[in-house]
């Protein structure tokens, strides 16, 4: 295991800024995401990581040992590919060994086979060593593109969305495995997705991009919770953030924001009144009061599942969607 260290980053292709000046680190033992749209610089970065590119400006470490300059090979990294590369006329048991056939000098047949049949045994594909990938299901495929990694005990472990190509189900099941591997292992895992509810559950810090840029850097918490901007805010979600233009008001000794949909209660803030603001809200941090006098129109209403949700538009035509509970049928009359 190893820290990672990006002092000042950046890389170029023509006048596209893919990475800008990245100051980063990911702790020894840490399980990190990239997470962010197409072209927001997350690959860029795992790329630079790798060696597959090199910077234009900075220093990557991993541990105190500077690899800006080295070669893949010299970085003492393993990464997991979206597409598995895994070789078909191997069987699981040769694309595990792979990495150790190839090692200078060549471990003996004794410790070779036992560190595959080790790690086969973490990833509960013992059973499939004889078999070849065209053998295999897409999620034992992915496993054995893990234990072709896990095999060379890495100082850090990148993956580049490997989870992508299965179905919904597996992709489920597959990031509780990967948890539990990260948990068992300890290793620096670099991880990079799309998808935030990868990156929620998966990780113990979450790095938000955008347009080559490091938008926040923290917990998944902290990240949900209290998101650096708007983008944040509006990224990571099951469902797009409300957002309520307005202005501070004191009402009756309290201070309110009041917008489309009237007077919304607040707590103490060292904000004058009158200032204008934007209000971000999740849709489960708002409730329909039926008790208030009507402030919007319900439009639409959209079942998924356990949850209800309802799209409600005030009069000037600013809409918001809350979480409802499905059973609460009367909202969408």
């Amino acid at each position: 295991m190893s820290t990672v260290t990006f002092e000042g980053v950046s890389k170029r292709y023509g006048e596209v800024v893919a990475l800008d000046a990245l100051d980063l680190v990911v702790r020894e033992g840490e399980f990190v995401s990239l997470l962010g749209p197409s072209g927001s610089g997350k690959s860029t970065l795992l790329n630079l990581l790798a060696g597959l590119m090199d910077a234009d400006a900075g220093t990557i470490r991993i541990g105190a040992r500077d690899v800006t300059p080295l070669p893949p090979e010299a970085r003492d990294i393993a990464m997991v590919f979206q597409n598995y590369a895994l070789y078909p006329h191997l069987t699981v048991f040769e694309n595990i060994a792979f990495p150790l056939e190839a090692r200078k000098p060549r471990p003996d047949a004794a410790t070779i086979r036992a560190k595959v049949e080790k790690v086969a045994g973490q990833l509960g594909v013992a059973p499939l060593l004889a078999r070849y990938p065209k053998e295999i299901s897409g999620g034992q495929q992915q496993r054995v593109a893990l234990g072709r990694a896990m095999v060379r005990d890495p100082k850090v472990f990148l993956l580049d969305e490997p989870l992508s190509n299965l179905d919904a189900r597996l992709r489920i099941r597959m990031r509780r495995d990967l948890k539990a591997l990260h948990q068992a292992l300890g290793s620096t895992i670099v991880y990079v997705t799309h998808d935030q509810a990868e990156a929620m559950t998966l990780s113990s810090r979450i790095a938000v991009f955008n347009h080559g840029k490091l938008q926040q850097y923290a917990t998944p918490a902290e990240i949900y919770d209290r998101p650096a901007n708007a983008f944040v805010a509006n990224f990571v979600g099951d469902r797009e953030t409300n957002f309520l233009d307005g202005a501070l008001a004191e009402e009756a000794g309290a201070l309110v924001f009041r917008s489309a949909f009237g007077a919304i209660p607040l707590g103490a803030r060292s904000v004058a009144t009158g200032a204008a603001l934007r209000l971000a809200a999740r849709p489960e941090a708002i409730a329909a009061d039926r008790a208030a006098p009507a402030t919007g129109k319900v439009v639409l209403t959209e079942l998924a599942g356990a949850d209800l949700f309802v799209t409600v538009r005030a009069a000037d035509g600013t809409e918001v969607v809350l979480r409802a509970d499905p059973r609460a049928a009367a909202l969408a009359e």
